[in-house]
C-alpha cells in the first residue's frame, strides 16, 4: 500500500511477522533518507518487531541538488522558514497517517527521530498532532518557533535530545533552548551533551536513543549480541 504515502524512502522491515512498532527517520539538509537508514539494523537489534522508514524530504537541496530539503533557508525571512516548515510538517503528517492506515500501527507506537533538519521537523510535527506519539529523538536539532510551542501544542510525547558540544553548524546551545522551552510547554525531556563532538551521531548518541526508543514503546530491551 505504498501509493498511500505522499512521502517515500527506503524502509528496514521487522525480522518477522507484522510490526509492532515504527520509528521514521528524518534526514538533514542536503541529504536523503538512505543517510539514516543504516542506523536501523542497529537498533533492530533491541527493536526487532519495529519497522524503520526514512522517506526523502520532497524538495531539491538549494545548494545541493543531489540531495534534499524539508525546507529552505538560503536568502530566507524567519517568516518565509517557518512557512516553509508548516508545509512540510502537513506532508510529515500526511505520511504518519498513511503509516496508521497501512500497517495499523496506532500512532502511541509510532516514533520520530531525526537529525539537524530532520530533527527540527520532528520537534515541530510531534507536538502538533492529535494523537500522542510514542517518542522524538532529536539528534543536533533545534526548537523552530519555540514562541508558538504554548499555543499549538497538542500532544506531548517524550522527547531525547542529544547534541554535540563541538557543533560548528547548529550551536549546542540551540540544545538547552529547546529544552527548556519544552519543559516549560509540559513535555518530558532528557537531553544528553557530547563532549567534543561536532555536527554528528556517535555511538552513545545511537545507544542512549535505542534505550530511549525501547521505553517509548515499552517493550522489553533485547541485549545486542
Amino acid at each position: 500500500m505504498k501509493s498511500l504515502l505522499s512521502l517515500d524512502g527506503p524502509r528496514h522491515e521487522p525480522d518477522s511477522g507484522k510490526p509492532q512498532s515504527i520509528v521514521v527517520l528524518l534526514h538533514g539538509y542536503g541529504a536523503d533518507g538512505h543517510d539514516l537508514i543504516s542506523l536501523a539494523p542497529l537498533w533492530a537489534r533491541l527493536l526487532p518487531h519495529t519497522l524503520f522508514v526514512s522517506p526523502h524530504a520532497p524538495f531539491p537541496c538549494e545548494i545541493n541538488p543531489m540531495g534534499k530539503q524539508w525546507y529552505g533557508f538560503e536568502g530566507m525571512t524567519p517568516e518565509m522558514i517557518l512557512a516553509g516548515t508548516r508545509a512540510a510538517s502537513s506532508l510529515i503528517d500526511g505520511y504518519l497517517d498513511a503509516l496508521v492506515a497501512e500497517t495499523n500501527v496506532p500512532a502511541s507506537r509510532i516514533a520520530l527521530t531525526g537529525f539537524s533538519q530532520g530533527a527540527m521537523m520532528a520537534l515541530h510535527v510531534a507536538p502538533r498532532r492529535r494523537e500522542t506519539l510514542a517518542g522524538v529523538v532529536g539528534f543536533s536539532g533545534r526548537l523552530m518557533a519555540p514562541e508558538r510551542l504554548a499555543t499549538e501544542t497538542i500532544s506531548r510525547p517524550p522527547i531525547l535530545l542529544v547534541h554535540g558540544e563541538a557543533d560548528p553548524v547548529v550551536p549546542f546551545e540551540a540544545m538547552p533552548q529547546a529544552a527548556d522551552a519544552l519543559r516549560a510547554a509540559g513535555f518530558r525531556v532528557a537531553t544528553e551533551a557530547r563532549p567534543n563532538l561536532p555536527h554528528a551521531i556517535d555511538q552513545v548518541g545511537l545507544a542512549m536513543a535505542g534505550r530511549f526508543l525501547v521505553d517509548a514503546f515499552a517493550l522489553p530491551g533485547v541485549e545486542p549480541a
